[in-house]
């Protein structure tokens, strides 16, 4: 208390002038229309712009729950757009699944915490696991195409061998005449593969789609991979050596989804039968 006293004798001055400079702009603002309209105005600016920041930052960090949010809601449509096909067959719906996915498979959204693009062999890890229904050997994909294949699981997270890796070979076709090959990253660029076994005879453009060509147990059909940006056909050769530029950026990679074919188990079983006969 002692103290406060002391603050007061020692800025009685001052304090005694904003007490009348306050006063005085109280009854300047008051008293003038003019004045009153400007202070007025004034302080809307200032209590919009505060406004306009605070709601930039609230926006900013409420962007991973909506992120979260609509990974969640991608995947769960994506199943429910496969029980529609299957159960109104009668009815001639034809949907993005019968296009793309005719066989079943189950999303699981998941967020990448780790990633790699400037190794030959690159790797994700994702922050879903085995107690989240993650098995090996599932593909992975995203809103904007093909991403890999999950590798190796523990019980809250797993890794997931990317399509940057030199290791990995996916089946993949034209989308517009569904010749197929052999789909696989050459370790140069992060934003290009390169698709061999297209057979000579083919029709190629640059600008043509390649997807997944469906052949296996991992991917569904008709996942986007890229586009065709550049082709060669050497003199006697039988097949193209295609570059495809990727339609997902894996620099800005964030949200994923866990693809399981619901089948896929009784496929591969079967087809190791038959390589066994």
């Amino acid at each position: 208390m002692r103290n406060f006293f002391r603050f007061i004798e020692k800025y009685h001055f001052f304090l005694l002038f904003l007490v009348f400079e306050t006063l005085a702009l109280y009854l300047v603002v008051n008293y003038n229309q003019l004045q009153q309209q400007t202070f007025i105005s004034t302080s809307n600016r200032i209590t919009a712009s505060f406004l306009e920041i605070s709601g930039s930052f609230r926006n900013y960090f409420a962007l991973k729950r909506a992120n979260d949010e609509l990974s969640r809601e991608n995947a769960f449509l994506r199943s429910q757009l496969q029980n529609m096909a299957e159960t109104a067959p009668s009815r001639n719906v034809v949907s993005s699944v019968d296009l793309l996915t005719p066989d079943r498979f189950h999303y699981r959204q998941a967020k990448v915490i780790n990633n790699s693009v400037n190794k030959q062999f690159n790797y994700i890890t994702i922050n879903r696991g085995a107690m989240h229904g993650i098995k090996p050997e599932t593909g992975v994909i995203s809103a904007r195409g093909l991403v890999g294949v999950v590798k190796n699981v523990s019980p809250h997270y797993s890794t997931v061998l990317s399509l940057l890796n030199t290791r990995l070979k996916v089946s993949a076709k034209l989308r517009d005449s569904n010749f197929f090959g052999s789909l696989e990253w050459d370790g140069h660029s992060y934003r290009h593969v390169v698709l061999t076994e297209i057979p000579a005879h083919a029709p190629v453009q640059i600008g043509d789609a390649v997807v997944t060509s469906g052949y296996s147990t991992i991917f569904p059909d008709g996942i986007l991979v890229g586009t065709i940006e550049d082709f060669q056909l050497g003199e006697g050769e039988g097949f193209y050596r295609i570059k495809v530029k990727l339609s997902v950026d894996f620099k800005s990679l964030a949200y994923v989804e866990v693809a399981e074919k619901i089948s896929g188990e009784e496929q591969r079983n079967l087809e190791k039968q038959s390589q066994d006969d």
